[in-house]
């Protein structure tokens, strides 16, 4: 069955942006001249999945407005002969169908997803998470959208990572069962250093099949009280294969204040407008801190 939905869990408080994210949601923190989510939203919109359901939690009413139409900026735009710039807003609002849904407490990865259980129905459906942002000629959820087409089950996003920051990610352990694909045996949250079953981690995106949600509403929170997607998983797995693909591009965690300016110099050097005289700034600071 086509993927038509996806799901962009955008709820969290953004502790680790403070005080930036005081008032502005971490989502609509700039990566050069364009919100984070609105990475995520052209990824999703350039892939053919044609409704977004977007979790969210209190005061993120802004990230609802900026895929809004702004009938006063475009007129501005209109009056002062900015047809350029007009296109851009326009097409912000007419990218993807968006539907917004409250999650009351932020109670984790899998209570989040389980929110959009009425809205999702029936059908598999992808799953964003807004703070890994992949640069790819094809976009990675269209990628492993292609990928989940020839096979049955549930698919992951998985990268290589170096052996000693396996405790920052979800690992998987699993057999290699065809060109970048892996048949996943085990998961582990954040294991132990020195620990891990492989360093192949789970980045952020998901292919799953709808009856993740009656298992979610099974598992048990954890010590924060909050329910785990990577529960959910591991109870679907004992129903149905569930796959890892690893994915062609680059991945940055704009969550991380470090990923978040890699992201901005990585996107800056390739901006038309900007990149020339970004790569002539970072030669010159090169050069003043030998």
């Amino acid at each position: 069955m086509r993927v038509k939905k996806a799901v962009i869990p955008a709820a969290g408080f953004g502790t680790r942006f403070l005080p930036a994210t005081k008032v502005v949601p971490k989502e609509l923190l700039p990566i050069v001249d364009k919100p984070t989510i609105q990475y995520i939203m052209e990824e999703v919109a350039s892939s053919g999945i044609e409704e977004v359901i977007l979790i969210t939690g209190r005061e993120k009413g802004s990230i609802e407005d900026h895929f809004d139409t702004s009938s006063e900026l475009e007129n501005h735009l209109r009056m002062k002969g900015r047809p350029d710039l007009l296109k851009i807003v326009q097409d912000i609002s007419e990218m993807v169908t968006l539907v917004s849904v409250r999650q009351k407490e932020p109670l984790g990865l899998g209570h989040a997803i389980l929110c959009a259980k009425k809205v999702v129905g029936k059908e598999p459906f992808a799953v964003l998470l807004g703070d890994d942002l992949i640069d790819a000629k094809i976009p990675c959820i269209h990628q492993m959208m292609e990928i989940y087409q020839d096979m049955e089950g549930a698919l992951l996003a998985i990268q290589k990572v170096p052996r000693t920051k396996t405790h920052l990610y979800g690992i998987i352990k699993g057999k290699k069962v065809k060109d970048r694909v892996y048949s996943v045996e085990e998961m582990v949250e954040k294991p132990e250093k020195g620990r891990s079953p492989s360093n192949l981690a789970i980045i952020g995106r998901y292919i799953l099949p709808p009856r993740i949600f009656e298992l979610l509403e099974k598992v048990k929170p954890d010590q924060r009280g909050e329910i785990q997607l990577t529960d959910g998983l591991k109870e679907l797995n004992k129903e149905i294969p569930i796959y890892g693909y690893e994915f062609i591009g680059d991945r940055y965690d704009a969550g991380d204040k470090l990923g978040y300016l890699q992201a901005n110099l990585s996107f800056g050097l390739k901006h038309p407008e900007i990149g020339p005289k970004l790569k002539r700034h970072l030669k010159d600071l090169s050069l003043r801190f030998r």
